[in-house]
């Protein structure tokens, strides 16, 4: 290359990791990752895999779609490693997601292919001939502590995950691509192999090379600040103008532009929000891709009358982008709170939209069944995640379900939601509780674990306490003043490992569910890292009646046989913490989810 040449290069994942790349120090840390303290974020992650296997599915025996990922900008390094200026989110994610295939098929006895352990990590010959070994990516910023090297030697899974911000957010995005493997990709063999191939030679970049850094540095500037795509609904907004009146063309214009903001207020690419509204509205089939929407509406004019009544079929749209919007913020169709809303939200993160569909197709429900159908799917996407029901076949059940709610009236919506949500959970009970027996830390993502104890923890005050402003609203659960607390502490000294005795040191018992504990801030930083004797002496400080009661009974009784003494009196106590403590506690946490949930009518457990 000589000294002013830029060279471009549209290459496949294969091809990008033939070489070796280092995120220079002077570059900010990795972001897709980031959740806030309520949980919320890191979509980004979701979304890259999501968009990725939404094509990958769209091969068949002979043909396989490509998938752009974007581009990147490099300058090559006097040792013949490229530094990487921009696109290090999409990179770092895609070697990610690299190590995560290979863990989990080394998790499930299988041998490696060998171009996947060289894409992770391989060996160059400098001039002198020596050799020298490499990872294919390195972070040299000093936030990343060296973590990414945890990942390429295969220590995914016990790599430490809370240092700093990069690490966490590196932890989240692995867990998030290991959480994709087991559900969307369900653990099998095959699918992961075959989705491994079409990553590596169908998913396309552009890496731009340049002679010098502050050459790709000025790139970097020139691609992040011009240049706009065209509107994804282009095409559809062009086809309306067609075929509208001139007089209307003013006011389609107005609709027009009120409909693209309200999107963009959801936060929603146009697309997706289009691909749902047909499935929500019209008897369309889930394998609608997004490339076929334009084909799908010039073969259907009859259905929307797009051609006819272009200002009324807009005028429609953005009706229910409105909707999509409140959705997108916790809110029903006329803006009223729906905690089932807020609360899906909170436990499936942005991206997890499916169940829009069936919102989209149920707004004309009295506010009584729209508040029951956001609390039915709220209950039913838990137990799909933690069931492991691939997204791909949960959303075909949501759209059947949309096709049929359009024509359910509020005199048969009773039996709508037992046929398509009660049922459904009934039938994923044994699994729901065979995964809440062998929960984990790690076995989810965070902020998912920290909805499920949170929903724990409100479920048992409400029964006791009644509702409240506060007590009915999730947040002051999952918010930001709680933690989850190891009562057999993670960093535990030799006196609290003794005194809990066998198993006291071992990391399998220390991150069971079993051994997690909501409580304030204040209150997990007096106690620390404590023996279990002196912890509970502060328990009882707790505002959340299950962790005032985890040692003691009298912690929470008041008055008798009212309902908060009711409560406490079907709660299960523990004034000695050991091995049998946790296992015992983890099986009364797992008959408490099957309540909480709806998943079976057991009757050993606090139940509203």
């Amino acid at each position: 290359m000589t000294e002013q040449s830029i060279i471009s290069d549209d290459m496949t994942l294969k091809r990008l990791f033939q070489d070796f790349y280092r995120v220079p120090d002077y570059q900010r840390e990795y972001v897709w990752g980031e959740t806030n303290p309520k949980g919320e974020g890191g979509e980004e992650v979701d979304q890259f895999l999501t968009d990725i296997h939404a094509e990958y599915e769209n091969a068949t025996k002979d043909f396989a779609p490509e998938y752009f990922i974007g581009t990147i900008v490099v300058c090559l390094g006097k040792d013949d490693v490229f530094e990487l200026i921009d696109g290090q989110q999409r990179t770092t994610t895609a070697y990610l997601t690299l190590c995560a295939l290979r863990d989990a098929l080394t998790e499930l006895g299988q041998s490696l292919p060998e171009e996947l352990k060289g894409q992770i990590a391989s060996s160059t010959v400098d001039w002198q001939g020596e050799s020298i070994a490499r990872y294919r990516l390195e972070l040299q910023y000093e936030d990343s502590g060296g973590v990414l090297v945890q990942y390429a030697e295969g220590n995914g899974t016990t790599a430490n995950k809370e240092l700093t911000r990069s690490i966490r957010n590196i932890g989240n995005a692995y867990l998030t691509i290991r959480e994709f493997i087991a559900t969307t990709l369900e653990n099998d063999p095959a699918n992961i192999r075959r989705f491994h191939g079409y990553l590596t030679n169908k998913v396309k970049i552009i890496r731009i090379q340049t002679p010098t850094i502050a050459k790709a540095l000025k790139i970097f500037e020139t691609i992040n600040d011009r240049g706009v795509g065209l509107d994804a609904m282009d095409l559809l907004k062009n086809l309306l103008f067609m075929n509208a009146k001139e007089a209307e063309y003013s006011k389609l214009k107005d609709v027009w532009k009120e409909l693209t903001d309200e999107i963009y207020a959801a936060n929603e690419k146009p697309l997706r929000f289009l691909r749902y509204y047909l499935l929500a509205t019209f008897d369309v089939d889930s394998k609608l891709r997004e490339e076929l929407i334009y084909d799908w509406f010039q073969k259907n004019e009859k259905l929307t009358k797009h051609a006819t009544a272009p200002l009324k079929f807009a005028q429609r749209l953005l009706e229910a982008a409105k909707a999509y919007r409140r959705f997108a913020n916790g809110m029903n169709a006329s803006g009223g709170a729906e905690r089932g809303l807020a609360n899906t939200r909170t436990l499936g993160g942005k991206s997890i939209k499916q169940h829009f569909i069936i919102l989209m197709a149920g707004r004309h429900l009295n506010p009584t069944n729209f508040t029951t159908l956001c609390n039915e799917i709220e209950k039913t996407m838990f137990v799909w995640l933690m069931s492991g029901t691939p997204g791909k076949e949960y959303e075909r059940r949501i759209v059947d379900a949309a096709h049929e709610l359009r024509s359910v009236t509020d005199d048969s919506f009773d039996e709508f939601v037992q046929q398509h949500f009660k049922k459904e959970r009934t039938a994923l009970a044994i699994t729901f509780r065979q995964k809440m027996l062998s929960l984990k830390v790690g076995d989810t993502r965070q902020f998912r674990l920290r909805y499920l104890l949170a929903k724990l923890t409100q479920h048992v005050d409400l029964l006791a306490y009644g509702p409240s402003q506060g007590r009915d609203n999730l947040d002051d659960y999952v918010s930001g003043g709680n933690d989850i607390e190891h009562i057999l502490p993670d960093a535990g000294d030799a006196e609290a490992i003794a005194e809990f005795g066998e198993g006291g040191d071992d990391q399998e018992v220390i991150q069971q569910l079993g051994n997690l504990l909501l409580i304030e801030k204040s209150i997990n930083r007096a106690i620390q890292n404590a023996k279990y004797s002196e912890k509970i002496k502060t328990y009882p400080q707790s505002k959340y009646l299950m962790t005032r009661c985890q040692a003691d009974k009298a912690s929470g009784q008041v008055g008798v046989a009212d309902k908060i003494t009711k409560t406490v009196e079907e709660l299960e106590v523990f004034p000695i913490w050991n091995l049998a403590a946790v296992e015992q506690r983890q099986a009364f946490l797992a008959r408490l989810a099957s309540r909480v949930w709806n998943t079976s009518d057991e009757k050993t457990v606090p139940q509203s």
